[in-house]
């Protein structure tokens, strides 16, 4: 409810002439309500003007950028522990070596039986490729878990963004809507002011 002459935030703001803030200070002595609601303009400037101004992100930060970026041992230990396709590839050449070591035999074993480096180089291989198509597929799964990984966390940056971009459009028509209502306030004033004359 308004109850002054004029409007108790233009009189706040200063922005009346003379006469009409001198019409203004008598009407807020006497009225009470209208006392309160300019001192609760009050506090609400002096709140506002404690906040220290920030400026607008030029962009939005993701998880990839080089400021999140862990040190040179942390990205070492995450690079070994964290990938699963490092691991499985360091089980199966650990793996491999202890069946090369095991398979080479001292020079009289082998030179007594003839027939059976055949067969070990043989089994070398067949092993050697089972090791190989078991990194493959677990290099697969583990670019695959990435992929949707990745997706997920794009997805939600993008709902975030969004959120984040309404929010601000809705901050934006608001400061239009005062704005257009000063202007208004202003023409008709104007208005008023040329029928006055």
């Amino acid at each position: 409810m308004n109850c002054s002459p004029f409007e108790l935030h233009d009189y706040f703001l200063g922005e009346l002439a003379e006469n009409e803030r001198r019409q203004m200070d008598h009407h807020v002595r006497a009225c009470a309500s209208c006392s309160d609601e300019l001192q609760r303009l009050k506090i609400t400037q002096t709140a506002l003007m404690t906040l220290r101004e920030e400026e607008i992100p030029q962009r939005i930060g993701f998880v990839s950028d080089k400021v999140f970026e862990p040190g040179v041992m942390g990205r070492l230990w995450r690079s070994f522990w964290g990938s699963t396709a490092q691991l499985v590839f360091a089980s199966a050449a650990m793996l491999s070596i202890a069946i090369v070591v095991h398979a080479v035999r001292p020079a009289e074993r082998v030179e007594a039986n003839r027939a059976e480096p055949l067969s070990a180089v043989v089994m070398d291989r067949q092993v050697a490729e089972r090791v190989q198509a078991a990194v493959q597929k677990a290099v697969a799964e583990s670019e695959a878990r990435q992929t949707a990984k990745t997706s997920e966390l794009l997805a939600a940056a993008e709902v975030r963004y969004q959120a984040q971009h309404e929010a601000e459009m809705r901050n934006v028509a608001d400061a239009f809507s005062v704005l257009q209502k000063h202007y208004n306030l202003m023409v008709r004033a104007s208005n008023d002011y040329v029928r006055a004359r």
